[in-house]
């Protein structure tokens, strides 16, 4: 069941670039126009809101001369430093008539897996919003090649709604929400209303990347709902364009795809581990090991490691699978790739007592019920 959003609520709404753009791949004030006067009126209620933009790289396509989003990171690099700019001076442009100050905040990987710049990243702005600032954030794209490669701003604004405490992330496409099965080999697939747990068949029915001008699609709000919601933030996922999407959204009104907040909230270290970096490797595991992962809450100990995928080394982060191959954890290993290779099936008295993945260190990020027994 939805519920409105009280006064004093912090909501951060991500707007992706397919929610921004024309058909010719250029920015629309109208798009612009509209958002802006949604995030207006969560303000006028009383709502803390926090802006996650897509859009800088579409926005310095044109002025560079390109014909369409490029493909090699110098060219993106390039789009994202003349885009960035113009962007925020749009946002500024609309929103100051209104009395409101725009803050810009470019974060990367780096930000959210050194508590430093986490905690800085968040006293910042915790600040901008006493201020009554509306903080602008995106991936500073001009240097984090990663990101451009391989990330979106779903997962950012993922990880921002635990930065910022929020109580829900709302997903802002060209989708009116998240369908079934992929609407593009389904036309008839139903939009999901609710969803109490992703599933495999969830993410199975995302479908893969949405336009050429963007580097997102609904499998990554799929993920990003995942991450939100773990954090004990809600998610809805809609249709930037619907009339008045943000308002109904407030109000708790039956708008597009929403997701639950997962019963129990991590901390926000285990949340780190979880997933402010990416897995490095994959560890996977016999029924005893994961049964004693899952439900006694114990360390991985090597003894029940049948398989090691990835090149990794002491502290990074890797997933821990089933014998049915999906990950159901995740932690910070103790060993690298190659010694974890070696202690294949070992005791714990034959390894010093030294854990795989300390207890404290893991997260169970499944309960077991898909497709890994239960």
């Amino acid at each position: 069941m939805r519920h409105a959003l009280q006064s004093g609520s912090r909501v951060v709404v991500k707007v992706g670039t397919t929610a921004l753009v024309g058909p010719d791949g250029t920015i629309e004030d109208a798009r612009l126009a509209s958002l802006c006067d949604g995030i207006i009126s969560l303000r006028d209620y009383g709502i803390d809101t926090v802006l996650v933009s897509s859009g800088a790289i579409a926005a310095g396509i044109a002025p560079l001369g390109m014909s369409g989003r490029p493909v090699d990171i110098p060219s993106l690099q390039a789009a994202a430093a003349v885009g960035q700019g113009r962007l925020l001076t749009r946002y500024e442009r609309l929103l100051k008539d209104r009395g409101v100050t725009v803050a810009q905040l470019l974060l990367t990987r780096y930000d959210f897996m050194h508590r430093v710049n986490y905690l800085n990243a968040r006293n910042t702005l915790d600040r901008l919003l006493a201020l009554g600032a509306l903080p602008i954030v995106n991936e500073n794209d001009t240097v984090a090649v990663d990101e451009i490669r391989f990330g979106d701003n779903d997962r950012l604004a993922a990880l921002v709604a635990n930065l910022a405490g929020a109580a829900l992330l709302v997903l802002l496409t060209d989708a009116s929400g998240v369908h079934a099965q992929d609407p593009r080999r389904d036309p008839a697939a139903p939009v999901l209303d609710e969803v109490e747990r992703i599933t495999p068949e969830i993410e199975s029915g995302a479908g893969g990347r949405g336009t050429a001008f963007s580097s997102g699609g609904m499998a990554s709000k799929i993920a990003a709902a995942w991450v939100a919601t773990f954090s004990g933030a809600a998610v809805v996922v809609a249709d930037a364009s619907e009339p008045g999407v943000l308002t109904r959204v407030r109000a708790g009104e039956r708008v597009g795809t929403y997701f639950h907040p997962h019963p129990t909230r991590l901390s926000a270290r285990r949340l780190w581990i979880a997933f402010a970096q990416p897995p490095q490797g994959t560890v996977f595991v016999d029924e005893g090991a994961r049964r004693a992962v899952i439900q006694g809450k114990r360390s991985l100990l090597a003894v029940g490691v049948v398989r090691v995928e990835g090149a990794f080394g002491p502290g990074d982060t890797v997933d821990v699978a089933g014998t049915a191959g999906r990950p159901f954890a995740r932690g910070l290993v103790r060993y690298g790739s190659d010694e974890l290779a070696a202690a294949l099936g070992r005791t714990s008295a034959e390894l010093s007592g030294r854990e795989v993945i300390h207890r404290d260190q893991l997260v169970v990020l499944s309960d077991g019920r898909d497709g890994e027994g239960s």
